[in-house]
């Protein structure tokens, strides 16, 4: 039987480690950790996990790093991934981004919401259901920190459920659902539209800058493409509109089957994020 929660004292519960939580973010935050180069946020992570009293921390071949609570069979997964872009120029940003500067309303830093504070919340939020008697019998629940998810979003838990599952004897099918920490501005999200990465190749030859008319400018057939792409994530769906955005797959005209589901996920977005050349 579930128990009936007293969410007055979970409230209670986590305002009373506010402090340890606090703590706990800004040390992962003063450790950069861009995706490959997590060791110390992980070492920082098992050591917390260790000193609340997680029931088992390990890290995985891949170097994901995994606090068990609980003792049952079904597993209840939350998950937060622990690398972090790059700082670009520090001398960008208002504080040292490796500092983890607080005040009555942010912790300011990289990695201080995507997703460093998701880690913070996932951990204490373990340790909170097993200090109120809040995991179900037959459950225990599964902290993951993923690494690599900025340059390889998915292979992280790929690795998980292929290598490191089988490795411990658990089956993929003794996970219930999984808790993504990714910030959603205090909502409960049922549901992702997923992510697509799409590479484009265009050719060219090249020709001296003085006879242009003698080459073909992979350039130019590049840029047509990079407005299309443009036009795919701006432009509406109206019949007059030649390339309709994808706001058109909200629409049962163009969606029929699954305009539904796209109304309940929302518009998709798409744009350009990388450029590379070779001449």
């Amino acid at each position: 039987m579930t128990k009936e929660l007293d969410f007055d004292a979970i409230k209670k519960a986590a305002e009373a480690y506010g402090p340890d939580m606090t703590a706990f973010l800004r040390a992962m935050i003063s450790h950069p950790s861009e995706s490959c180069e997590e060791g110390e946020v992980v070492a920082c992570i098992k050591a917390e996990m260790e000193k609340l009293g997680f029931d088992k921390v390990e890290v995985d071949g891949l170097g994901n790093v995994i606090g068990w609570m609980g003792e049952g069979d079904k597993i209840i997964a939350i998950d937060s991934h622990i690398d972090t872009v790059g700082i670009g120029n520090i001398n960008n940003w208002t504080h040292d981004p490796y500092e983890g500067y607080e005040d009555d309303e942010v912790i300011y830093g990289r990695g201080g919401s995507d997703q460093e504070g998701g880690m913070a919340s996932a951990v204490y939020g373990a340790k909170i259901m097993k200090d109120l008697g809040l995991i179900p019998a037959g459950y225990k629940i599964m902290v993951v920190g993923s690494v690599q998810e900025e340059d390889c979003d998915g292979m992280c838990w790929q690795y998980i459920v292929n290598k490191f599952f089988p490795s411990i004897g658990v089956k993929k099918e003794q996970v219930e659902f999984v808790i993504s920490t990714e910030p959603t501005d205090g909502g409960i999200y049922r549901g992702h539209r997923g992510r697509m990465e799409i590479r484009v190749d265009v050719k060219g030859v090249s020709c001296h800058g003085s006879a242009p008319e003698r080459g073909d400018n992979a350039i130019y057939k590049m840029a047509d493409i990079l407005q299309d792409v443009r036009a795919l994530n701006e432009n509406d769906d109206a019949d007059a509109t030649e390339i309709k955005g994808l706001v058109k797959m909200l629409n049962p005209k163009y969606n029929p089957e699954h305009y539904e589901d796209a109304r309940f996920l929302g518009r998709g977005t798409c744009t350009t994020s990388q450029i590379f050349y070779t001449s």
